[in-house]
């Protein structure tokens, strides 16, 4: 850990050679650090999120997240972006996986950078993990409880569809962290796709928390579980210390 690191607002290039905004922390020391996109949940681009990725610099690696709603809503409130993209069905697949494939890029270039990248998502961040993961070629991903990586979204969410299909492309360890008492995905889709990675015999590790629904990482909702909150942060940087450190 270090208490010593820097973060603010850069420019990155996504999908297409579109210019996004993206908010990155890291060190401020020059040893060589593995580095982490934090895929934002549909609620946007928000400070919750951009306390994530500072937390992740903290624990040692540079983390970025790029603002996946910069096209439909430069510089909007968080919650205005997101109503914009929820009404336009949600984040186009292919434009998802261009947008984490240039904040892996960024990452990478890096002078302190040693060459490795995870992803992470909550909610529908945790679906796009998954898509990443199986789009590009990645260190480590972590999903937690990404909806309608089996199943069908519901018709507001037209632009997301399952991603089952993926799974013989995943290319590296997942990490899954899930609620029990969630529908969203719920223990059967989790079961599901559980059984079709160890089919595949895709390295994958799936943990699951008893009393504990969707969102139960967020600290500002009266879904927090404190103590699977807990034990999830200590899996993820276990995870990572594992994949991302060189």
């Amino acid at each position: 850990m270090t208490d010593e690191i820097v973060a603010g607002t850069v420019r990155i290039t996504g999908h297409g050679g579109d210019e996004l905004e993206a908010y990155l922390a890291k060190p401020t020391d020059d040893t060589p650090r593995g580095g982490v996109v934090v895929i934002h949940h549909l609620p946007g681009y928000d400070a919750p999120t951009k306390e994530m990725v500072r937390r992740f610099a903290v624990e040692g690696y540079n983390a970025l997240c790029p603002n996946l709603y910069t096209r439909e809503a430069p510089g909007a409130d968080p919650d205005d972006a997101a109503a914009t993209v929820r009404a336009a069905g949600g984040v186009p697949d292919d434009r998802l996986v261009g947008d984490v494939s240039g904040a892996a890029d960024y990452l990478r270039a890096l002078e302190n950078a040693n060459g490795r990248v995870g992803v992470i998502g909550h909610c529908s961040g945790g679906r796009h993990a998954f898509l990443s993961a199986c789009s590009l070629d990645l260190d480590a991903a972590v999903d937690c409880y990404g909806a309608f990586v089996v199943n069908d979204p519901p018709e507001a969410m037209r632009q997301m569809k399952p991603l089952l299909r993926l799974a013989p492309q995943l290319s590296c360890p997942l990490l899954g962290i899930f609620g029990a008492d969630d529908q969203f995905p719920g223990p059967d889709e989790v079961a599901v796709l559980a059984a079709e990675l160890e089919k595949l015999g895709k390295e994958h590790e799936f943990h699951t928390y008893a009393d504990a629904g969707h969102a139960f990482f967020a600290v500002d909702r009266p879904s927090y579980r404190p103590e699977a909150a807990k034990d999830g942060w200590e899996r993820i940087l276990a995870f990572y210390a594992r994949t991302l450190t060189a």
